[in-house]
C-alpha cells in the first residue's frame, strides 16, 4: 500500500463511491427505521457523488484542493438534492486526510470551518428541517473525521520519535564500539612494539658476542658488528619514540622486560587461583617443531588472561576453568572452558558487540591480525567456552 499510494487512493475512492451509491437507496425516515429500496437518488446527485468519489484518487497529492472540491460538492448536494444522497462522506475522507498531514492547530480551524459551513448550510438552506437527524449527522461525522486524523497524525509522530531515538541510541552505540576497537587496536600496537623492541635487543646482544668471536680480520668485523650494534640501539630508541606517541598522558612508561608469553602461563594462572578461581592447565606444544612465533606467543597469553579475567567477572561463585593449549600441525588452538559456577551472569559477555563484550573484540582484534578465528559463546549446559586457533606459519 506505501509502494501504491495513487491505487490505494483509487480503490478507496471506490469503495467510497459504492458506499454512498448504496446509501442513496436508503430512507431513513422508513416506519421500522431505515429502510432500502424505497427512494431513489437524481442522476445530479449521482454525478455528484462521481466527482467527489474521483476527487478522492488524489487526496495525498493534493489534500486541501481535494478538501475545498468535496466541500462544493457537498454544499451542492445539500442545497439541491431531494432526496439528499450521502456526498458529505466525499468531505468526511478529504477532512480525515487533511488532519492526518497537517498540525494540530490548523486542524483545528480547518475542521471547525468545515463542520460549522456544511450544517449551517443543511440546516438554512436544505430542504429539510434544521433539526433533521441528517444534519446533526453531518456535524458529527466531520467531527469524528477531524478528531480520528488528528490522533492519527499524533499516533505518527510518536512513532517516529521512538524509532529516532532508537537510531540515535543505535549509532551511538556503533560509535562506542568502534572507540572501543580503536582503543584495542592501540593496545595491540603498544604489545607489537614490545615485542619488536625485545628481539631488536636481542639482535644487538648477539651482535655484541659476535665481535668477540670472528676469527678472520677481527678488526673490520669488530668495527662492522660495532655499527650493527649502533644502528641496532638506535633503531630502538626511535621506535620507542614512535610507538610513544600513540600512548595516552597517564599510561605508565613501557616496561623493560620482554613481552608475556606461554613461559610465564603459570603465573598467570596462579594470580586467578589466588583470587578463588580454580583453574586446570594443560600444554601440548611439540618442541621438536620449535618455538611459538613471537606474535603468536603473545595473542595466545591474552586470550587466555581475556578469557580468564571474564570468567572471574562474570561467572558464578563456585565456577572453575579450564586451559588447554595443543598444537595442531600449522597452528595453535587455544581453549578457555568454565562451568558457569552456582548462579552465573546470565549474560555473560555477548559473541557479538551490539550491547558489549569489548574484549572480545579484543581477542578477535589479535587472532584477525594473525590470520586466525576467535569463537566464544556459551556452553551447552551452563558456562563459556573461548576458543582461538593461531597459525603459526
Amino acid at each position: 500500500m506505501r509502494a501504491h499510494p495513487l491505487a490505494t487512493d483509487a480503490v478507496l475512492a471506490f469503495g467510497a463511491f459504492v458506499a454512498m451509491v448504496v446509501g442513496s437507496f436508503a430512507d431513513p425516515h422508513g416506519p421500522h427505521g431505515p429502510t432500502f429500496g424505497t427512494r431513489t437518488p437524481e442522476p445530479f446527485s449521482l454525478l455528484l457523488m462521481l466527482l467527489g468519489a474521483a476527487a478522492l484518487v488524489f487526496r495525498r497529492r493534493k489534500p486541501r484542493a481535494v478538501l475545498a472540491v468535496t466541500c462544493g460538492l457537498s454544499l451542492l448536494e445539500l442545497t439541491t438534492g431531494e432526496p439528499r444522497a450521502p456526498v458529505a462522506m466525499c468531505t468526511v475522507i478529504a477532512l480525515y486526510t487533511v488532519a492526518a498531514r497537517t498540525d494540530r492547530p490548523t486542524t483545528w480551524r480547518i475542521g471547525l470551518l468545515t463542520m460549522a459551513g456544511l450544517t449551517g448550510v443543511a440546516m438554512l438552506a436544505g430542504p429539510l428541517p434544521w433539526y433533521a437527524q441528517e444534519n446533526i449527522g453531518i456535524f458529527a461525522w466531520t467531527g469524528m473525521a477531524a478528531a480520528a486524523g488528528d490522533a492519527v497524525r499524533s499516533r505518527r509522530a510518536f512513532v517516529d520519535a521512538i524509532r529516532e531515538r532508537a537510531e540515535r541510541a543505535e549509532r551511538t552505540r556503533d560509535e562506542e564500539a568502534r572507540r572501543r576497537v580503536a582503543e584495542e587496536r592501540l593496545r595491540i600496537a603498544r604489545d607489537l612494539h614490545d615485542v619488536v623492541a625485545h628481539h631488536i635487543a636481542l639482535v644487538n646482544v648477539q651482535a655484541g658476542v659476535a665481535a668477540h668471536v670472528m676469527d678472520k680480520r677481527p678488526d673490520q668485523a669488530k668495527e662492522a658488528l660495532a655499527h650493527v650494534r649502533d644502528a641496532s640501539r638506535s633503531a630502538l630508541n626511535e621506535l620507542r619514540a614512535t610507538v610513544g606517541l600513540l600512548r595516552q598522558s597517564g599510561d605508565p612508561e613501557a616496561p623493560t622486560e620482554p613481552a608475556p608469553g606461554l613461559g610465564v602461563l603459570g603465573e598467570l594462572v596462579d594470580t586467578f587461583r589466588h583470587a578463588g578461581l580454580p583453574v586446570e592447565v594443560i600444554v601440548q606444544l611439540d618442541g621438536a617443531a620449535g618455538p611459538l612465533p613471537a606474535a603468536v606467543d603473545l595473542a595466545a597469553y591474552r586470550v587466555i588472561q581475556e578469557a580468564l579475567t571474564n570468567v572471574r567477572k562474570h561467572a558464578g561463585p563456585g565456577a572453575k576453568a579450564e586451559v588447554s593449549v595443543v598444537r595442531v600441525g600449522p597452528s595453535v588452538e587455544v581453549t578457555v572452558l568454565d562451568d558457569g559456577g552456582e548462579a552465573a551472569d546470565p549474560a555473560p559477555e555477548p559473541t557479538d558487540p551490539p550491547g558489549g563484550g569489548h574484549g572480545l573484540l579484543g581477542m578477535r582484534e589479535r587472532t584477525g591480525a594473525l590470520g586466525g578465528t576467535c569463537f566464544a559463546g556459551p556452553r551447552y549446559g551452563g558456562g563459556y567456552r573461548v576458543h582461538a586457533t593461531l597459525p603459526t606459519t
